[in-house]
């Protein structure tokens, strides 16, 4: 018999120019029945319907946007009436950082939901205060600030095209550490203890997805530590992740410019998790950026 907890529900939700569209249509790719701009009143109301529709509804998603919060703005105690009614919602909250939204409104001309009379940052700014709550509760943070919408759609798709729900996945993020640190890292690792292969002439153009530059990188003393180390920390802690209910894990691997070392490390790390059995994948948020 076919329970509440089975229906795959997931809402989406987050700051205005953060991408929740871009992310309703990744979840429309990989086979969710999306319902866009959603009052929060009407998400138990939504959810029965999906459940009773059964097969063809059997994975739903739900987005959220500031209008939407004219009729309520406790999506807390939605989320926490829908678990009570017997479904496991995942909620997905869409962050950027402030200044890339005050660039994004301005490149479109557009004025905030929140921002009546005042600035452009009044309005990210209250929204911000109004969603803190909904942030801090999220099963998924997903930062933007970097991300083009391609690569946003992709991490999407990495997160939810398996039909498999239950098993932890890992994302081991590379990253420069002078582009900022990514915001919904769980974990993160500083490569920059290694030598660098921008300063080898034959490396300094190619990238650690390309074999000389992994070689160089996981050849360098310590390397073998650093990347051992996590992966048997990750294979030890994952399981206590998993019986917390947690669904995703982002891993952060960091060098100077995201580039060389981080890459290596990233890819390595992903192949040794999944070389114990873990859901895994290897994702460059800065490469091609330099």
């Amino acid at each position: 018999m076919t329970e509440r907890g089975d229906l795959d529900l997931v809402i989406v939700t987050g700051v205005s120019g953060g991408g929740r569209s871009t992310v309703a249509r990744a979840l429309e790719n990989v086979g969710y029945y999306v319902v866009d701009n959603l009052p929060q009143t009407m998400l138990v109301p939504m959810a029965e319907l999906a459940f009773e529709a059964g097969e063809p509804a059997r994975r739903t998603g739900m987005v959220l946007d500031v209008r939407s919060r004219a009729f309520s703005t406790d999506l807390t105690g939605a989320v926490r009436d829908l678990r009570e009614r017997g479904f496991r919602p995942k909620v997905v909250f869409v962050d950027s950082d402030p200044d890339v939204l005050v660039r994004r409104f301005e490149s479109v001309r557009r004025s905030h939901p929140l921002q009546g009379t005042g600035r452009l940052s009044d309005g990210i700014e209250a929204e911000r205060l109004l969603l803190a709550e909904a942030r801090e509760h999220a099963d998924v943070l997903i930062d933007t600030s970097h991300l083009n919408v391609n690569q946003l759609r992709a991490r999407v798709e990495e997160l939810f095209a398996a039909p498999d729900q239950r098993q932890l996945r890992v994302t081991v993020l590379s990253f420069g550490f002078k582009y900022g640190l990514p915001v919904d890292a769980d974990f993160v690792l500083d490569a920059r203890f290694l030598p660098n292969p921008f300063w080898v002439p034959e490396l300094r153009e190619r990238n650690g997805r390309d074999e000389p530059v992994s070689d160089y990188v996981l050849g360098q003393p310590g390397a073998e530590e650093f990347v051992g180390g996590y992966a048997r920390l990750l294979e030890g802690t994952v399981p206590g992740f998993e019986r917390e209910g947690k669904r995703y894990l982002t891993v952060a691997v960091g060098c100077t410019g995201g580039k060389h070392r981080s890459v290596a490390i990233s890819e390595e790390l992903a192949q040794r998790l999944r070389g114990a059995g873990l859901s895994a994948h290897a994702q460059h948020r800065d490469l091609g950026r330099e």
